[in-house]
């Protein structure tokens, strides 16, 4: 059944009361709050890319703060063993079974601080939970409450010491964004207000995650007309075509678009996508799934410069994509 109007309408309001509510914490960056209230409600992870000291962990704090639910935080190092993520079987000696002993991966915000800084072996743990919302240990499978969201940070300044993460694991971060330094203003309320050490510890939960679980589903139903689904499949195919790209968007980054465009619809209060959601969201969706051909990379050229040309060259839908009455 589509979205109608007056569902749009409230899933547009309480949209909003989130951002307000993330936003007291995480000053001036309202577009990056959109747009990780955008991942979580199409029940995708985001990776946070941005220079220390920036707010990524606050805003990862101000987001589970915001959820009434349960989160948890990693801090990822080089000797963090797999089991320290998805957790352990051990033996009670006393009841004479063995025992699962759930990881902080069991949560329903989970933050992945410095990602990049495990090792490979402990970086693949995150890929079956990620994308299928289980763990397997010991040929055990246990399901991940929803909703489930991974926001990993990452600092690419300091390399020393940090593990580049494999493009299978960057292809299931439904985005990949950064916040960037405050403007003037937002600077100023942040350092009048510096002895409040973290600013998310007063924030209060504004939605149930049952709530996050009804307005996931109401998400789905937006309506996207077949011009728009063949739109994204031009401009997925014209990535993989590019000269500069060794691979270039997979399946499912085009299923992420779906996803991800439909929540925005829903977020500024319709019940269809627009081409032009399609073209705000894909730099966020689409840049970190893009692999580059070395020569064209020692060249000058960049994600970001692809998928603008390829933005530009394919023509998007004339006519006005909206539900059907």
């Amino acid at each position: 059944m589509a979205m109608t109007e007056e569902q749009a309408a409230w899933f547009a309001e309480t949209f909003e009361r989130l951002t307000a509510n993330v936003g007291e914490a995480v000053l001036g960056k309202k577009d990056v709050v959109r747009l990780v209230l955008t991942a979580m409600l199409a029940e995708g992870h985001v990776l946070l890319e941005d220079a220390p000291g920036t707010g990524k962990t606050m805003l990862a704090r101000s987001l589970a703060a915001t959820v009434q639910g349960s989160n948890s935080r990693i801090q990822f190092t080089p000797d963090l063993l797999p089991s320290d993520v998805t957790g352990i079987t051990i033996y009670d000696q006393k009841q004479q079974l063995f025992e699962f002993h759930r990881g902080p991966i069991f949560a329903n915000i989970v933050l992945a601080d410095e990602i990049n800084r495990a090792s490979p072996k402990t970086q693949s743990a995150l890929l079956e939970v990620m994308e299928e919302s289980r763990v397997t240990v010991d040929g055990e499978t246990y399901t991940q409450d929803r909703p489930f969201m991974v926001i990993a940070t990452q600092n690419p300044i300091e390399q020393a010491g940090t593990y580049r993460l494999p493009e299978a694991q960057l292809d299931r971060f439904l985005i990949k964004t950064s916040i960037g330094y405050p403007d003037h203003e937002a600077t100023l309320e942040l350092l009048s207000g510096s002895s409040t050490r973290d600013r998310s510890a007063a924030l209060t939960p504004v939605i149930t995650t049952s709530a996050v679980r009804d307005m996931a589903e109401l998400g789905t139903t937006v309506h996207v007309e077949p011009a728009v689904l063949e739109y994204i499949s031009h401009l997925v195919s014209a990535t993989r075509t590019a000269t500069e790209t060794r691979l270039g968007v997979s399946v499912r980054g085009a299923l992420a678009m779906v996803r991800v465009a439909k929540i925005r619809a829903a977020s500024e209060g319709r019940n269809y996508v627009l081409p032009d959601d399609v073209k705000a969201l894909a730099p966020a969706v689409w840049t970190h799934r893009l692999v580059m051909d070395p020569e064209a990379e020692f060249a000058g050229a960049s994600p970001e410069a692809v998928l603008l040309s390829v933005l530009a060259d394919v023509a998007a839908p004339q006519q006005r994509a909206q539900a059907q009455a």
